[in-house]
């Protein structure tokens, strides 16, 4: 898992002069592995679809529906789940 760490800096702005307080505030955002599954599936999909295309509108066709394969999956999973 990436980290991104984000520190910002807050005057707090009830005090009024020379020696205003800052407050540091961190934050930590944490960013899972679903890019890379994204991206390893939409190749997959696109390998699918192009080969089983039996045209070039359809090979165009298949790159599109590659784009959007995750929607297939569920439709298909509650399709047969009787959902």
């Amino acid at each position: 898992m990436a980290k991104h760490v984000v520190e910002a800096e807050v005057i707090d702005r009830s005090d009024r002069g020379a020696n205003k307080r800052v407050r540091r505030h961190r934050t930590v955002i944490r960013q899972g592995g679903g890019n890379s599954v994204y991206s390893i599936g939409m190749i997959g999909a696109a390998i699918y679809y192009i080969s089983t295309a039996t045209g070039f509108w359809m090979g165009a066709f298949g790159l599109l529906k590659a784009l959007v394969w995750p929607a297939f999956l569920v439709y298909h999973a509650m399709k047969n789940l009787g959902m």
